[in-house]
C-alpha cells in the first residue's frame, strides 16, 4: 500500500513538474513583455526597460534556460515573481485564493444540496412534470457554456433592475465601494453581489448533480431491500428516507470530491469571475507577467 501511494505520489510530482515546465516555455515563447514598454510615448530608454524586465526575469535578450533555472529556483523558495504593477504574486494570490475560493464553495454547496434534491424527487415522481420539466432545464444548463450563462444572468439582472427602478441585483464587484452603513447593511450589499456570480456557478451544479441522484434514486427504488421494507410494514416515506435515500446520495460523495477539483469547473469559475468583476486569484493570475 505504501509503495502504491509513494509511486503515485512520484507520477503526481513528475506531472507538475512536465506542466510548469510546458506552461513556462509556452509562456516564454508566446508573451512579449518588451511590447508593454517599447511602445510607451515618450520613449523609454533601453536601459530602463531592461532593468524592469530583468527584475522580473522575462528579459527576452537573456537565454531562455538561464531564465527558467533562475523561476524554478524561485518557485521552489515560494516566490512567484512581480505581476505588472510590481506587487509581489505570492502575496496578493493568497489575498485574492480566499475571495475566489468563498464564491466556490458557496455556489457548489448549493448546487450538490438542491440538485440532490431535485434528483430525488423526479426520480420519485418518474415522468411527471417535475421531471420532465428539471430534465429539460438541466440538459439546457448543461448544453450552455458558463461563460454565456455569466453573461445570461447580468443581462437579466440589468433588466430586472430597469423593471422595478431600483438595483436589486448587482452586476459587478463584491461590494459597494464607499458603502457607509450599518453591519447589517454592509452584509445585505455583500450578499445582493452574491447573488449572480453564486447562481451562475449554483445552475451548473444543480443541473449536473441532479441528473446523477435521479439515476442512482432510480436504481434503488427498483432494488429488493426497498421492496423488502416495504413487506415489513414500512410506509414509502420512511422506507424511501430510511433506506433508498442513504443507498442513493452514497455514490454522489464521489461525484462531488470530483466535481469540485475537476479543471472544467474551475474554468468556467474563472470565467465568471471576469465578467462579474470579482477580483479573485484569475483576475490577479490575467495581470502577471509569468
Amino acid at each position: 500500500m505504501l509503495g502504491y501511494i509513494a509511486k503515485r505520489f512520484l507520477n503526481f510530482v513528475v506531472l507538475v513538474l512536465i506542466a510548469s515546465t510546458m506552461g513556462y516555455l509556452l509562456a516564454s515563447v508566446a508573451l512579449n513583455p518588451r511590447g508593454n514598454y517599447e511602445a510607451a510615448n515618450p520613449p523609454i530608454p533601453k536601459e530602463s526597460i531592461d532593468a524592469v524586465l530583468n527584475r522580473g526575469n522575462v528579459n527576452d535578450e537573456v537565454p531562455l534556460a538561464t531564465r527558467y533555472v533562475k523561476w524554478a529556483g524561485n518557485v521552489l523558495q515560494g516566490d512567484f515573481g512581480e505581476d505588472l504593477d510590481q506587487n509581489r504574486v505570492s502575496e496578493e494570490f493568497s489575498r485574492r485564493v480566499w475571495v475566489s475560493l468563498r464564491l466556490l464553495m458557496l455556489g457548489t454547496l448549493l448546487g450538490a444540496t438542491i440538485g440532490v434534491i431535485v434528483g430525488v424527487v423526479s426520480a420519485v415522481r418518474q415522468y411527471e412534470l417535475f421531471d420532465r420539466s428539471s430534465s429539460l432545464f438541466a440538459y439546457f444548463i448543461l448544453s450552455t457554456p458558463v461563460f454565456l450563462l455569466a453573461i445570461l444572468l447580468k443581462f437579466l439582472g440589468i433588466k430586472f433592475n430597469d423593471a422595478i427602478g431600483s438595483t436589486f441585483f448587482f452586476t459587478q464587484g463584491e461590494y459597494t465601494p464607499g458603502y457607509e452603513g450599518s453591519s447589517l447593511g454592509r452584509l445585505g450589499d455583500r450578499l445582493q453581489h452574491l447573488i449572480l456570480p453564486t447562481l451562475s456557478i449554483a445552475l451548473g451544479s444543480i443541473s449536473f448533480y441532479s441528473r446523477y441522484q435521479r439515476n442512482t434514486m432510480l436504481d434503488v427504488l427498483s432494488s429488493d431491500h426497498l421492496r423488502t421494507a416495504r413487506a415489513k410494514g414500512l410506509t414509502k416515506r420512511q422506507a424511501l428516507f430510511k433506506h433508498g435515500l442513504r443507498v442513493a446520495i452514497s455514490p454522489m460523495a464521489t461525484f462531488f470530491c470530483v466535481r469540485f477539483w475537476t479543471a472544467h469547473r474551475w474554468c468556467g469559475f474563472h470565467r465568471n469571475n471576469l465578467w462579474l468583476v470579482w477580483h479573485g486569484s484569475v483576475v490577479h493570475c490575467c495581470c502577471c507577467q509569468k
